[in-house]
């Protein structure tokens, strides 16, 4: 690697470092609190929808937190379409996608009901 491209690297790893410090940190009990609108289909085993088309819903608990806020972001923007999840990500704060990540990223989450 030369010089110039080593530069431009550790930039980028500058810049992402501090866009990742201000996006709010989440509190996985505060997180815990607004579950109730994920449950209903993320939070049963193997469960399959009709709407819009018949699919089976991906399981949320032991998601990687900075995926979680970027997947909910990308429904509130239209840049992922689900009719449902885009009106819910839509009602949500980047706070509460936070502490929603931080619920669903956190290890007892992810191996409860195994």
């Amino acid at each position: 690697m030369n010089r110039v491209t080593t530069i431009a690297a550790l930039a980028t790893l500058a810049f992402a470092g501090g866009a990742l410090a201000q996006a709010p940190a989440g509190d996985a009990s505060r997180g815990r609190e607004k579950v109730q609108m994920c449950q209903g289909c993320h939070g049963i085993e193997g469960w399959r929808t009709a709407f819009p088309e018949v699919y089976h819903v991906p399981r949320i608990a032991g998601q990687h937190a900075a995926y979680f806020v970027k997947a909910l972001q990308a429904y509130k923007s239209g840049e992922r379409s689900h009719p449902s999840m885009r009106g819910i990500a839509a009602s949500l704060s980047e706070q509460d996608m936070a502490d929603l990540a931080a619920y669903y990223a956190a290890p007892a989450t992810a191996t409860a009901g195994k």
